[in-house]
Parts: C-alpha cells; sequence; structure tokens
C-alpha cells in the first residue's frame, strides 16, 4: 500500500510522538518530517512535498494560520488539517480563508484522527460542517466570498477580501527567530545564511511593515495575528543578545 506523506508541525514533542506512532501504525501514513515550528515547516515542506500538512493552529512564533498561508502556496495540492485546543469562530474562519480541509480538537481520538485524514484524502472538506454548525460564521463565510466576487469583477473603492501575507517565507522565518530572541549571528546560523543576508532580510522587513527596529516589527505582527510569544520570549525580543 502506498503512504501517504505528512508533514507534522506541532511544538509539544510527547503530543508529536503519540501523533506519529498512532498514525503510522495504520500503514496508510508515513510521517516524512516533524517541525515544531514554522521556520522548520517552511524548509521541510520544499525538502519533502508532503500530501498532508497536520499542524498546530498554535505555533510560538509565527502562528499555524499564518504558515499556512506561505505552505499553500509552496504545495498547492497538499491537504491542510488543523489541530487546536479549541474551535472558535475567528480561529475557524482564518482557516478556511487559507484552504484548510479540517479544523479537528486536539482531544481527538485516535481512531478518529485516522478516519479525518481517510476522508480528507478521498476528496472531504471536512470543515464546511462546522461551518454549516454554527450559523454566524456561515453568514460572514458567505459575506467574506461576496465581497471578493465583487473585487474580482473590478468593484474599486473595496478593500480585497483576502489580503496578501506582506513578507516572503525567508522574511517570516526571519521575524520569527527575532521573535525568540535570537541574534544575527545565531539566525544566520538557523537558516544557513550569511549575517549580512540576515541583516538584509531584516532591513526588507522594516520598510515593508514600516517599523523603525526589530522590536517594533515583532509588536506589529503581533498586532495584527501573524505571530504568538509567551512573555518569556517578549522580554528576550525587547533585550537581543548581541547582533
Amino acid at each position: 500500500m502506498l503512504r501517504r506523506r505528512i508533514l507534522l508541525v506541532e511544538d509539544h514533542p510527547m503530543y508529536r510522538q503519540g501523533i506519529k506512532r498512532f498514525v503510522e501504525e495504520t500503514g496508510r501514513y508515513t510521517v516524512v518530517a516533524e517541525a515544531a515550528n514554522g521556520h522548520d515547516a517552511i524548509r521541510l515542506c520544499d525538502v519533502h512535498n508532503p500530501e498532508i500538512i497536520l499542524m498546530d493552529v498554535q505555533l510560538p512564533g509565527v502562528t499555524g494560520l499564518k504558515i499556512a498561508r506561505v505552505l499553500r502556496k509552496k504545495q498547492p495540492t497538499a491537504k491542510i488539517v488543523f489541530l487546536s485546543m479549541h474551535v472558535d469562530d475567528a480561529r475557524l474562519f482564518d482557516a478556511i480563508r487559507v484552504g484548510a480541509s479540517a479544523f479537528l480538537t486536539k482531544d481527538i481520538d485516535g481512531e478518529a484522527l485516522v478516519d479525518a485524514l481517510r476522508r480528507v484524502v478521498m476528496g472531504e472538506n471536512l470543515i464546511n460542517d462546522l461551518i454549516l454548525s454554527r450559523p454566524q460564521l456561515a453568514f460572514k463565510v458567505l459575506s467574506e466570498f461576496r465581497q471578493r466576487a465583487d473585487d474580482e469583477r473590478g468593484d474599486k473603492g473595496r478593500r480585497p477580501a483576502f489580503a496578501a501575507l506582506p513578507l516572503s517565507s525567508r522574511e517570516i522565518e526571519v521575524l520569527d527567530c527575532v521573535a525568540h530572541g535570537q541574534s544575527n549571528k545565531e539566525i544566520a546560523e538557523e537558516l544557513f545564511v550569511t549575517e549580512q543576508t540576515v541583516k538584509n532580510h531584516m532591513t526588507a522587513v522594516l520598510k515593508k511593515l514600516d517599523v523603525n527596529d526589530r522590536v517594533q516589527a515583532v509588536l506589529y505582527a503581533v498586532k495584527h495575528g501573524w505571530m504568538e510569544i509567551g512573555p518569556q520570549a517578549y522580554a528576550q525580543v525587547e533585550q537581543p543578545r548581541s547582533a
């Protein structure tokens, strides 16, 4: 039996290993790569060309929802399945916008997870079931698609329904490292580039976001929902080690 290739993106090692073990024991799937954060997910997606991206919504640094936009561009045929501690309309709506096939809670049992993956591979869009069960969200989705149709017809003066992510995938990786308090040297080693390349990327980030320094860049990303950082990371980015 040909096994489907999965990229597993989850920052909790024990939970990640549990999922990997269960899905591989079915004989239907193989986890070709594991990532604990966004920039690893981008790099591994390029290398392994997964058929399924099984991803935590709440990744450290750049959120899973934002990373999914980048991965969608890199691997447009891959099925995106989100895992979350809970379902709320805001995250579910964002998942719909990036083209996710399913949005599952982390308390799902192994058999249900495998069944969901099977249905997604067969072409089912499980996220539609959640939309229909939430009338307010269904109305919001319908309104979004109507506005998008208006924009595509050239209805000027309206804001585009799906705003483009302003940073490149590499710039997102650099900003993610900055959010974890890494110096330019550490980022260069992490991404296998020169320190000057890191500085060039950071200069581009500051220009695109119209901010003055790396702290403001991270705070801008957090404000707009592209990143999530905890108190410890927040302290690190305010006082980064030698750049």
